[in-house]
């Protein structure tokens, strides 16, 4: 039975991936920071039976931050597989945060290659590194793939880019098993509803539920090639599965504009957007990404991986989840 490590295992995408871990019989360990307030919302689920002895998933006190507490929990958990998906992910807030960002997402990579290249294991432990699509910024190239030139535009993407030489280094340096796991947008219900994605489909919930008038938004101009979270965590996976370490792009090789989103989500409840969306600046990137669309060949032809979840498909799913949280379910249009 393989052991899985988590780093990051309370967000969006590690929630997904302990799912497809559990279901293919792994034991799961997950690193969660310490706060006054719990975070496990999202894996909460994965506790629903208290007299289950055969309990394959275990939370451990930790921060990227602090090498001593990784090197600790490597230790005693012992995996076969880490995934690092810890870090400060919102790319407006970076810009207001950028030290902390470039601290959690490009140092606290580092710190965990660090810990695995000085800790004597009799096994090679497979690494995975997750990268952003952000890393390609403005690249000018109408599909990015594995060769694109990158070209950060947030403190965001730069940290991310860092991390992701950081891996690459680290593999040819030391002959570690790291791969970079090139992630375009992904989008779940269990996304933030800071996330444009989620902050809409959300937002139309409030306003059919009487509990907002508008939904605030920034550039509804810009353009990303949008996934659903748990095919791409089954991606990850595959990933590391792989003979060799490598760096793959997961994406589903379409393009849709914050528009887009907009007028699907609405569409779906027969309500005119334009009614009920205002423009902030305030929610605009000081310097902005415009497009992004993922070619995903190379997974497709080593990995054998698709998408399976399609644009509509996506905000549907996203939309019924939060209409229901107010229980209006039925608002939305068969």
């Amino acid at each position: 039975m393989k052991v899985a490590l988590i780093i990051g295992i309370t967000g969006q995408t590690g929630s997904y991936l302990a799912e497809v871990l559990l279901e293919k019989n792994y034991i799961v360990h997950g690193i969660i920071r310490r706060s006054s307030s719990f975070n496990t919302h999202r894996i909460q689920h994965l506790f629903k039976d208290p007299h289950n002895k055969k309990i394959k998933i275990h939370l451990h006190y930790g921060d990227i931050d602090d090498s001593a507490s990784l090197q600790r929990i490597i230790k005693i958990t012992n995996p076969d597989e880490i995934y690092n998906l810890a870090a400060q992910s919102h790319v407006r807030t970076s810009f207001d945060m950028p030290i902390y960002t470039a601290g959690s997402v490009g140092m606290g990579a580092l710190k965990i290659f660090e810990v695995i290249r000085n800790l004597k294991t009799t096994k090679k432990i497979r690494i995975y590194q997750a990268s952003s699509s952000e890393m390609f910024g403005n690249s000018n190239k109408k599909v990015q793939n594995e060769k694109t030139p990158f070209a950060p535009t947030s403190p965001y993407a730069a940290a991310k880019l860092f991390s992701y030489h950081s891996a690459i280094i680290y593999r040819k340096s030391y002959n570690m098993f790291i791969s970079n796991g090139i992630l375009f947008n992904h989008e779940s219900p269990r996304r933030l509803s800071t996330f444009v994605t989620r902050k809409i489909t959300h937002g139309v919930a409030k306003i059919l539920a009487g509990k907002e008038k508008y939904i605030y938004l920034g550039n509804i101009d810009a353009k990303r090639d949008w996934g659903y979270a748990l095919d791409y965590a089954e991606a990850i996976w595959k990933i590391l599965q792989y003979k060799k370490p490598e760096d793959f792009v997961i994406a589903t090789n379409k393009t849709y504009s914050v528009k887009d989103f907009l007028e699907e989500t609405f569409r779906l409840v027969e309500l005119d957007w334009k009614k009920y969306v205002k423009i902030d600046d305030r929610y605009k990137r000081p310097f902005e990404l415009d497009y992004l669309k993922g070619d995903y060949s190379k997974a497709k032809k080593l990995l054998k991986w698709k998408p399976k979840t399609n644009f509509k498909q996506l905000v549907r799913k996203m939309l019924e989840h939060d209409l229901e949280t107010y229980g209006i379910q039925d608002k939305i249009k068969k």
